[in-house]
């Protein structure tokens, strides 16, 4: 197995429940077009108030995927 390269991309996942969701929300979502996705980083948390409480939760990530050879 050889060296792998690996495109970076951001996403944005938003959760009503936790930030866990909102991780989870985005990567399911990437994962019906983009294939060979390894890691995630959380860049930036944040969430939105209503009425005195958390409304909503909201992620930033990166996703790292490995590149395909071609032919």
């Amino acid at each position: 197995m050889g060296d792998h390269i690996y495109k970076i991309i951001e996403l944005a996942g938003s959760s009503t429940t936790t930030v866990e969701d909102a991780i989870q929300n985005a990567i399911a979502r990437a994962s019906k077009t983009i294939r060979n996705m390894r890691w995630f980083e959380v860049i930036e948390t944040r969430g939105r108030i209503e009425n005195g409480k958390v409304a909503r939760w909201e992620v930033i990530i990166k996703v790292g995927f490995v590149l395909e050879d071609t032919l």
